[in-house]
């Protein structure tokens, strides 16, 4: 009885809620702020088009949107808006103008460590700081906003488009971020999904920072200097995301453990000389990767695409016990560099990985090749270590070097190997990706 009661008393409040929430009208010339500290919870505040100057504050938790063409302007100072209030939910404004003072975390939208549940949907921002930061709180949802930030100023000095500190069950769907300086940056926050999102013309299309148990899923990047900077996380899903033009590394692993990177495509990530990079300045010493594991263990990467990049996966300081199976490298002008002092075998459970420059033989048609895939020898590692001699690549003396380590294989430095390389890429890999009427063409796809 006592929890029907307490049942029937929370209906009957929200009832009371719902029957006292009103639409508001507001016009450019009314006090907005002085409407939004009047307002009660659960109200309609409604803009007329038109601008609106000014910080506001929401203390309530009120629904404010326009009727088309209203601009918050924030006089190029501080926050545009600021939410404070748990449950608000903010949509189809136009944002512009905040501060760009970064150590104060000038923001479009700021949303405060109280502000739980509150939702930020389908607003356009433009401005040099913070797009929306969320500080330390839980449920926040972002959905189809798109955010533009200063290209008049240094990358490093603007603000990123959505920046996520120390949160907990915040959904980022659906956005379009670009010209700030990360697209997403997320750091020290755990079971948060980025989904859907389109981030272009950045530094870091997505950057992970000390979070643990997150979702990337169905993201894409193109002309980033990195598309997906994870870093220093655990129990990340990265799941068919894209990675197209981007100039240093499509997929960067830095201390990442215990994760899964599945059915993504790199393509096409190629150093300085990209054309797509032309609006970005004083991009120098660019690797070209489309995917450079760094110190990272105890991770699964299956059923992946990385093709057409100047390097197809680079693996160093100890990044050992991954398993990589399933997964094609496609057209890469160096597909494998690895920098280690152990063997390590790509392939699980007798199913290696496809490699378009692979020139074994499957003698009994089970789509496994017969001979081992070794895509590096000692030369390599020679050249690794002393680019300038690159001049002699070509030499007799370097094919005499080859020809000695393939009739002594005790002499052989330790690499990678695939033992059950794929003879062709898996269907459903081909399928999905941008490349399938290339793979096609080239017969690489299973009938």
């Amino acid at each position: 009885m006592a929890f029907r009661s307490a049942w029937i008393g929370l209906v009957c409040f929200l009832l009371g809620l719902s029957a006292q929430a009103a639409v508001i009208n507001v016009a450019p010339s009314d006090n907005l702020q002085q409407y939004l500290n009047q307002a009660q919870p659960g109200d309609q505040l409604v803009l007329a088009a038109g601008i609106y100057q000014g910080n506001f504050i929401i203390s309530q938790p009120v629904e404010l949107s326009s009727e088309g063409g209203a601009i918050l302007d924030g006089n190029q100072k501080g926050h545009v808006l600021k939410i404070d209030a748990a449950g608000s939910y903010i949509h189809h404004l136009n944002i512009q103008n905040w501060g760009v003072d970064l150590t104060t975390l000038d923001a479009g939208v700021f949303v405060s460590r109280g502000a739980t549940g509150s939702r930020i949907e389908n607003n356009r921002l433009q401005g040099g700081g913070f797009g929306i930061w969320v500080d330390a709180t839980a449920g926040t949802q972002i959905i189809g906003n798109s955010i533009e930030g200063d290209l008049t100023m240094r990358s490093s000095d603007r603000g990123n488009g959505i920046h996520l500190y120390n949160v907990t069950g915040t959904v980022a769907r659906d956005n379009e971020v670009w010209h700030t300086r990360d697209g997403i940056y997320i750091d020290t926050s755990n079971k948060n999904e980025l989904v859907g999102n389109y981030l272009h013309d950045l530094r870091y299309g997505v950057h992970y920072m000390y979070s643990y148990h997150n979702l990337i899923e169905n993201n894409v990047t193109r002309n980033t200097r990195t598309g997906y900077a994870l870093m220093q996380s655990k129990y990340l899903t990265v799941i068919g995301n894209r990675s197209e033009n981007d100039a240093n590394y499509g997929i960067l692993m830095n201390y990442i453990t215990n994760s899964v990177l599945k059915d993504n495509q790199v393509i096409g990530v190629q150093n300085a000389h990209n054309p797509h990079m032309q609006q970005q300045t004083n991009l120098t010493g660019l690797e070209g990767k489309a995917l450079f594991i760094y110190n990272s263990l105890f991770n699964e990467l299956r059923g992946n695409l990385f093709a057409q990049s100047d390097i197809g996966i680079h693996l160093t300081a100890g990044s050992e016990q991954n398993i990589l199976s399933g997964n094609a490298f496609v057209s890469n002008k160096e597909q494998v560099k690895y920098v280690a002092t152990t063997t390590q075998d790509w392939s699980d459970a007798g199913v290696g990985n496809f490699w378009s420059d692979y020139l074994g033989w499957d003698m009994d048609s089970d789509g496994i090749g017969d001979v081992v895939y070794e895509p590096n020898d000692s030369v390599d590692q020679l050249l690794w270590k002393f680019p300038s001699a690159k001049l002699l690549l070509n030499s007799p003396a370097v094919e005499t070097l080859r020809w000695v380590q393939r009739q002594f294989p005790v002499l052989k430095s330790p690499g990678v190997l695939d033992s059950h390389p794929l003879m062709t890429i898996p269907a459903s890999l081909a399928a999905r990706s941008a490349l399938a009427p290339v793979l096609n063409r080239e017969q690489w796809v299973e009938n």
